[in-house]
């Protein structure tokens, strides 16, 4: 049986980064880390996964949970500097 620490590195983003895509589309995390490996490798798609960070971060803000948006913001952020340096 795969973990989830598996299929985690199997999409090649971190556990928090997981964990924002599983809380946007209501998934479990492993489902969410396959999510992920498919937009991943897919032309284009790392903008629709940019896009679902951001929408977290403002709904976190719009609901006075800025602690929780600080570390969706930070995700977003790491997500990005991955992002920028494969291309």
């Amino acid at each position: 049986m795969i973990s989830i620490s598996e299929c985690i590195a199997i999409c090649g983003l971190d556990r928090d980064e997981i964990a924002v895509i599983a809380h946007h589309e209501h998934i479990p995390e492993v489902a969410a880390s396959a999510l992920a490996n498919y937009l991943l490798h897919h032309e284009g798609d790392e903008t629709e996964m940019r896009q679902m960070m951001a929408e977290d971060v403002h709904a976190a803000i719009e609901d006075g949970r800025l602690q929780h948006a600080s570390e969706l913001f930070m995700a977003l952020r790491e997500f990005l500097e991955e992002t920028r340096s494969v291309h």
